[in-house]
C-alpha cells in the first residue's frame, strides 16, 4: 500500500471518531413524579430551578445542554411504570424518581438492566435498599429505615412499650410498618395492633379503621401514610374523641412535608393535629441554604418548599457533576440494543426501542462518588449506597406553629444539640444520653401520658390459677362467683381495686385438683397466649422470666430445708434455767425484804408476828418464802400489811407463772434427730430428699445441686411430709423435705416435730405472670408496693397464714429466751414503791403515837409530890433505845396505857371542879 492511500484512510477514520468523541450538545435526564401532589409541586419547581442553574454555570457540563425530560404519573402504579419505560426509550442516562416506592419496585428492575441509574428524592421504602433493587437503583433522600429508628427512640425514651401503627397499605406504608416493627423489636418494644388503610380511603373507611383502633389497650400511635390523605387520618381522630388526654401520636416526615407545603398553614388544620409530635428530615441551615430558600420565595411565589423539593433540587445537580466528570474522562454517551428484549415475540409492545446505555455503570459510578456541598449539606454517599449523616428533628405542635424539642441521628440518638455539632464526636447513644425538651401533648397536658388503657372491646382477662390439692390457704376452689379463694387471690384483687381503670377478669383453674399442677406448664401457657395471665404462688425464676413478664412479688420465698428432731435430755439443774442468776438473787432479796416490811407493820398489833427474836427471824423467812406457793399460814391484821402483801402476791403469780412457761418450752426444746444441718449435709450425704410435686424445687436440685434424680421422693401433701419424715431414710422414708419457704411456714405450724435447718439458699418471690411487655404487669408491681406501704398486704397475710407456730428454737438459742431482770424491772419497782410508801405511813403513824404518849408521862411527873417525883424514875423517853422500845411495845398495851391515863385526867379534873364550887358541911 502506498503513503497516499494510508493518508486517505486515516483521514477517513478521523472522520469517524472525532465527532463520536466530541462533547454532546444535549444531555438528557428523566424525572418522574405525580406533579399534582404535596411532593410533586415542590419537586416540580425545584428540579425546573435545578436545571436553569446547571445550564447557567459554565463549570458544569462544559456547555452541554442539561435536559430534563418530566413525565406525570398521576398518582397511578401503572402509568408511572408505563411512563418510566418511555423515558428510557428517549436515551436518558439518568433518572431521577420515581416519587412512588411501589412504581419504584418495579422500575428498579428495569434500570437494572438497562444500565440506567435511577436516583429516587421521594421512595423511602427501606426493602429498596435490599440487594434485589441495586446497583442502579439509587436513593437520594433518607431511608424510611432511620426515619423508624428514631420513632421507636421515641417511644423508649418515654417509656411506652407497645404502639399501634396506622399505615397506608401499599408497599411504602407496608416498608415503613416492617422496618418500625424491627426498630422496636431491637428495644424489647413492639406493635400491638396495625391498622392498614387502603390507598385513596374515604372518611368513611378511615373512621372504621379507627374505630377498631380505638379498642386497642395501646393509646401510642404511629402514623406513616401519604401526604395528600394523611389529614382526613386526624379529621376522623378528632370527630371519633381520639385527640385528648391520654392519646399519643407520632407523625412521620408526611407530615411536616403537608405543613411546609402551605405558606401559612389554617386554624382548621392546626386544630387536627394539636400536640402531635411529628419527624421531619433534617436539612443543614448553610448560607447556601438561605440563598436558596430567599430565591425560591421570589420566583415560587405560593408554592411552599418541603425538604423533597430541596432533595429533588441537589439530585439534579448530583447528576450533573457525575456527567461532568463521566464526560471530562472521555466517556461517551452511547446506546445500544439489548438482545434479551429484541428476543421478544408475541406482543405487540416494542421492547426492542429500549437501550441498553453502555457505559451505564462508569456513570453510577461517577454518582457515587459525587461529595459535593448541597442545600441539603453534605451529599455523599455512604458504602451501603444510602447518604451519610442521616438526620430527622422532631416537632411538637403546639398553638399555631411547630416547637421544635429535639433532632435524632444515626450518631447521637436523640438530643437537644444540631446533629452537625456532634458529628466528630465519640457519643454513647444509649437511651439515658438520650434527651428531648418538654411536649405538650394532646389535650394540652404536660405529663407523660401513661401510653396505654385497658382495651374497651369488650374482651375479658382469662386468669389461669393453679388449682392446688395442698397448702389451700393460698389457693383454692370454692363456691363464690370467683370460683377461687385464697392468700393469693385476695392480694391480686387488692392489686387491681388501686389500679385507675376497670379491669375484667375471669379465673379459670388449671389442673385436676387432685395434685398439684405443673408450674411451668402454666407460666408457659401464658406465653402462648393460652392465659391472659397467670396469678398464684408462681414462683419468679430465672428460666420463667425469659418468656413471661412477673410483677413486683407480693410475697419472699425461697428453697429451705425441714429435717426431722427429737427432745433434748434435760440436766438435774435443768429448773434453774428459766431465769438468771441475777434474776434469782433478786428475786431472794426481795423475798427476803418484803417479809421484813410485813413483819414491821404486822409486830405490834398480829401476835404471830411477836415472840423470840430467834422465832421472829424464823417467822419472818418462813413467811416471805411461804408466799411464793400462796401457801403462808400467818395472818396479816394491818391494813398496810394487807396492802403489801397484796401487791406481792400479784408479783409472785407474774414470777410463778413466767417461770412455768419458760421451764415447760426449755425442757422441750427440740434437737435434729438425722445428720442432716443444711445444704452442705444435703449434697454431701446419700439419704432421699423429698419435694412438693408441681415444685421448680426438683429442678433446682437436679439442676443447680446436682443432686441425682434417683435421690427425689416426690410428695403430695403436708401430711406426706411427716409421715416421711417420720419414717426416716432406714424405713422407706426420707431425710429431709426441700420446699419454699410458705409452704414450710405453714407446715411447721402444725407439726412440732420438725425444724427448718440452715438458711434459704435460693432468694426469690412470688408474682403474677403476664405476657411479655404487658403494661398491666408494671401496673399491679405499682399497686403492689402500695398494698405493701400502707399495710394491706400485711393484713392479707395475717388473716391468711397467721399460725400459732411451735417453738423450734435450737438448744442454742436457750440461754437468749432465759428471763431477766429487765423483763421484771417493772413489777419489783411497783413492788418497792407500795412496801416503802406503806412504811413511810407506819413510820408517820407510830411518831404520831410516840408524841403523845411522851407528853401524857410528862404531865403525870408533875403533878406529883416533890418527894414522889424526886424517888420515881423520869418516865420521859429521849433516847433511840426507848423508841424503840415503844416500838416493841404491843398496839393494845399503847393503846390501854393511853386510855387509862386518859380516864385518870378526866376524873381529877372533875375532883377539881367540885372543890373549887361545893359547899361547906353541917357541924
Amino acid at each position: 500500500m502506498g503513503f497516499v492511500p494510508l493518508l486517505l484512510l486515516l483521514f477517513f477514520l478521523s472522520t469517524l471518531v472525532i465527532p463520536s468523541m466530541a462533547q454532546p450538545s444535549r444531555v438528557k435526564i428523566g424525572a418522574l413524579f405525580t406533579y399534582n401532589s404535596t411532593i410533586g409541586r415542590s419537586a416540580k419547581a425545584a428540579i425546573e430551578m435545578a436545571m436553569a442553574d446547571v445550564n447557567a454555570d459554565p463549570r458544569v457540563l462544559n456547555g452541554s445542554h442539561l435536559d430534563v425530560i418530566m413525565q406525570d404519573t398521576n398518582c397511578s402504579g401503572f402509568l408511572g411504570t408505563i411512563e418510566a419505560l418511555q423515558l428510557m426509550e428517549n436515551e436518558v442516562v439518568a433518572i431521577l424518581g420515581p416519587q412512588s416506592s411501589e412504581i419504584a419496585h418495579i422500575i428498579a428492575n428495569v434500570a437494572n438492566e438497562l444500565n440506567v441509574p435511577l436516583l429516587s428524592f421521594a421512595a423511602t421504602d427501606p426493602t429498596l435498599s435490599s440487594l434485589q433493587y441495586r446497583p442502579f437503583f439509587l436513593r437520594t433522600t433518607q431511608s424510611d429505615q432511620f426515619q423508624m429508628s428514631a420513632v421507636a427512640d421515641i417511644v423508649s425514651y418515654f417509656g411506652w412499650r407497645e404502639v399501634v401503627s396506622i399505615f397506608t397499605d401499599n408497599d411504602y406504608g407496608r416498608g415503613g410498618t416492617v422496618s418500625l416493627g424491627d426498630a422496636l423489636n431491637g428495644k424489647r418494644m413492639k406493635i400491638s395492633y396495625k391498622a392498614a388503610i387502603p390507598p385513596g380511603a374515604n372518611q368513611d373507611r378511615i373512621s372504621d379503621a379507627l374505630v377498631q383502633v380505638n379498642l386497642m389497650e395501646s393509646r401510642v400511635y404511629v402514623v406513616h401514610v401519604n401526604p395528600d390523605s394523611g389529614l382526613e387520618i386526624f379529621r376522623a381522630a378528632k370527630n371519633l374523641g381520639m385527640m385528648g388526654n391520654g392519646y399519643v401520636w407520632i407523625v412521620t416526615d408526611w407530615l411536616a412535608s403537608v405543613l411546609d407545603s402551605y405558606l401559612q398553614p389554617g386554624s382548621e388544620i392546626m386544630d387536627l393535629i394539636q400536640g402531635v409530635l411529628v419527624l421531619r428530615q433534617h436539612v443543614s441551615d448553610s448560607n447556601l441554604k438561605r440563598s436558596f430558600v430567599s430565591r425560591w420565595n421570589k420566583v415560587n411565589a405560593g408554592i411552599g418548599l418541603n425538604t423533597y423539593g430541596l432533595y429533588a433540587y441537589d439530585s439534579v445537580w448530583l447528576t450533573a457533576y457525575a456527567i461532568d466528570r463521566f464526560l471530562r474522562e472521555g466517556d461517551i454517551i452511547a446506546f445500544s440494543s439489548d438482545s434479551k428484549l429484541n428476543n421478544t415475540t408475541g406482543s405487540a409492545i416494542n421492547f426492542s426501542s429500549l437501550k441498553l446505555f453502555d457505559r451505564g455503570e462508569k456513570m453510577l459510578k461517577q454518582i457515587l462518588n459525587s461529595k459535593f456541598m448541597g442545600v441539603t449539606g453534605d451529599v455523599q454517599f455512604g458504602q451501603d449506597q444510602n447518604l451519610i449523616h442521616p438526620a430527622y428533628e422532631i416537632l411538637n405542635i403546639a398553638g399555631t406553629g411547630l416547637r421544635q424539642i429535639g433532632f435524632w441521628s444515626n450518631h447521637s440518638g436523640l438530643s437537644t444539640a444540631v446533629p452537625e455539632k456532634v458529628y466528630n464526636k465519640t457519643l454513647n447513644s444509649s437511651n439515658a444520653n438520650h434527651q428531648l425538651y418538654s411536649v405538650i401533648w394532646p389535650g394540652q397536658i404536660t405529663d407523660t401520658p401513661r401510653g396505654w388503657v385497658f382495651p374497651n372491646n369488650g374482651k375479658i382477662l382469662r386468669i389461669g390459677v393453679p388449682y392446688r390439692a395442698s397448702y389451700k390457704e393460698f389457693l383454692t376452689k370454692d363456691n363464690s362467683p370467683d370460683g377461687v379463694q385464697g392468700y393469693c387471690i385476695d392480694v391480686f384483687k387488692a392489686a387491681v381495686n388501686l389500679l385507675p381503670y376497670p379491669v375484667p377478669y375471669k379465673f379459670t383453674l388449671f389442673g385436676d385438683g387432685k395434685e398439684n399442677p405443673n408450674y411451668n406448664e402454666l407460666v408457659q401457657n401464658v406465653a402462648n397466649n393460652v392465659f391472659s395471665a397467670a396469678v398464684g404462688d408462681i414462683t419468679i425464676t430465672t428460666n420463667r422470666t425469659r418468656i413471661v413478664d412477673f410483677t413486683q412479688p407480693y410475697t419472699e420465698s425461697g428453697l429451705v430445708i425441714v429435717a426431722p428432731v427429737k427432745e433434748r435430755d434435760s440436766n438435774a439443774w435443768a429448773f434453774l434455767k428459766p431465769f438468771t442468776v441475777e434474776m434469782w438473787g433478786i428475786m431472794g432479796l426481795f423475798f427476803l425484804f418484803v417479809g421484813a416490811v410485813v413483819w414491821i407493820l404486822e409486830h405490834r398489833s398480829n401476835t404471830e408476828f411477836r415472840g423470840p427474836p430467834r422465832q421472829q427471824l424464823i417467822t419472818i423467812c418462813w413467811f416471805s418464802f411461804s408466799t411464793m406457793f400462796f401457801a403462808h399460814r400467818e395472818n396479816t391484821v394491818s391494813t398496810l400489811g394487807r396492802f403489801v402483801l397484796l401487791v406481792w402476791l400479784f408479783v409472785v403469780l407474774i414470777l410463778t407463772q413466767s417461770y412455768t412457761a419458760s421451764l415447760t418450752s426449755m425442757l422441750t426444746v427440740q434437737q435434729l434427730s438425722t445428720g442432716i444441718q443444711g445444704l452442705d449435709s444435703l449434697r454431701s450425704s446419700s439419704d432421699p430428699i423429698g419435694y412438693q410435686v408441681g415444685s421448680f424445687a426438683k429442678n433446682y436440685l437436679i439442676e443447680e445441686l446436682d443432686i441425682p434424680e434417683s435421690r427425689l421422693v416426690q410428695l403430695d401433701m403436708p401430711e406426706d411430709y411427716a409421715r416421711m419424715l417420720d419414717l426416716g431414710p432406714k424405713k422407706g422414708g426420707v431425710a429431709a423435705v426441700v420446699d419454699e419457704l410458705p409452704y414450710i411456714e405453714s407446715f411447721l405450724s402444725n407439726n412440732c416435730k420438725f425444724q427448718i435447718v440452715g438458711p434459704e439458699f435460693t432468694k426469690s418471690g412470688w408474682g403474677f405472670a403476664f405476657p411479655r411487655d404487658s403494661p398491666l404487669a408494671m401496673d399491679l408491681s405499682t399497686a403492689i408496693l402500695t398494698l405493701s406501704e400502707n399495710g394491706d398486704l400485711q393484713r392479707i397475710h395475717d388473716k391468711w397464714l397467721t399460725r400459732t407456730s411451735c417453738d423450734t428454737q435450737g438448744e442454742t438459742e436457750i440461754d437468749s429466751n432465759r428471763l431477766s431482770i429487765g423483763s421484771f424491772s417493772g413489777l419489783f419497782l411497783i413492788c418497792g414503791v407500795a412496801c416503802i410508801i406503806a412504811l413511810l405511813i407506819f413510820a408517820l403513824r407510830i411518831l404520831c403515837q410516840y408524841s403523845k404518849y411522851s407528853s401524857q408521862v410528862v404531865e403525870e411527873n408533875v403533878e406529883l409530890p416533890v418527894m414522889e417525883r424526886s424517888i420515881r424514875r423520869p418516865t420521859r423517853l429521849t433516847s433511840i433505845k426507848d423508841l424503840l422500845s415503844f416500838v416493841d411495845k404491843r398496839e393494845e398495851e399503847i393503846k390501854s396505857v393511853m386510855k387509862r391515863k386518859s380516864s385518870e385526867k378526866d376524873k381529877s379534873h372533875r375532883t377539881d371542879l367540885c372543890s373549887e364550887g361545893g359547899s361547906v358541911s353541917p357541924t
